[in-house]
């Protein structure tokens, strides 16, 4: 405040725009939105994974500055510097064109009648070939695959459950002469591009990760897609992960997906 009387500005300023634009408490922040007109048509893409970022933006943002101005960080009218409420933001997207291979249950709702299945791939290849393989011996039986693969100039994706087993089996492969590496959270994004870069490239086989081999990951090389202990359910394991992983085999020709299980789940 000491600042905003002495400069006409503070550091943050923008943290209190609902004052600057003359906003009531609690009332809607002013976004590119309120520029689109009425009739706009909005087209979300991966719609099942975007819907729950934008249901999620709001209650993300008013937990972290409930902190900031507990302690005296931030004023309270800070709250009102925030993303849109999902009901805010439906509001805004009155038309909307959900595109998804998998979508969820909130897309198809919305959908009702109007849902349009793309059965001609604009790459013009089938989808890949789904095999179940059982999951004793899996790391050997994979070990197999991966270096028939090699033999051919072409790439393999693994997905495994936690980080600790795509390290434990990326250096398991690597001592047995295979060229692998990991990819998982704790890698920064700029060193993410660059592995799949390399992978491209030929520089190493296989690349082995756990939930990122997903949505928007485009790598024509890619011949085989292996899922480890498919049938262990959770989020990683989902009906949506499943199929999204999977859809990372079919940019080849020869696109073929490993499921490693021994039970089918719900």
């Amino acid at each position: 405040i000491e600042m905003m009387n002495e400069l006409g500005f503070c550091s943050g300023i923008e943290n209190y725009s609902r004052h600057l634009t003359n906003r009531s408490e609690n009332e809607p922040p002013p976004t590119l939105l309120d520029y689109f007109p009425d009739d706009s048509i909005f087209v979300i893409d991966e719609s099942h994974a975007t819907i729950p970022q934008l249901n999620g933006m709001y209650r993300g943002d008013r937990s972290r500055k409930e902190k900031l101005i507990q302690y005296g960080f931030r004023l309270p009218s800070a709250f009102d510097n925030r993303p849109l409420k999902f009901d805010e933001f439906k509001k805004c997207a009155k038309q909307t064109v959900y595109v998804s291979a998998t979508p969820a249950q909130y897309e198809l709702d919305q959908s009702k009648e109007n849902i349009i299945e793309l059965i001609v791939r604009p790459t013009g290849l089938i989808d890949p070939i789904v095999k179940i393989h059982p999951i004793n011996n899996q790391v050997d039986d994979l070990f197999k695959e991966i270096k028939a693969r090699a033999k051919k100039n072409q790439r393999t994706l693994v997905t495994t459950l936690t980080k600790r087993f795509s390290e434990d089996l990326t250096e398991h492969y690597s001592e047995l002469g295979l060229k692998v590496k990991y990819l998982h959270s704790d890698i920064e994004t700029l060193e993410r591009s660059h592995i799949i870069r390399e992978l491209r490239l030929g520089e190493f086989d296989a690349l082995i990760g756990i939930n990122l081999l997903r949505e928007g990951l485009d790598i024509p090389e890619v011949s085989l897609v292996a899922i480890l202990d498919a049938d262990k359910e959770g989020f990683l394991r989902s009906t949506t992960s499943l199929i999204q992983t999977s859809g990372r085999a079919a940019r080849n020709i020869d696109g073929k997906v490993i499921f490693y299980a021994d039970t089918v789940t719900q």
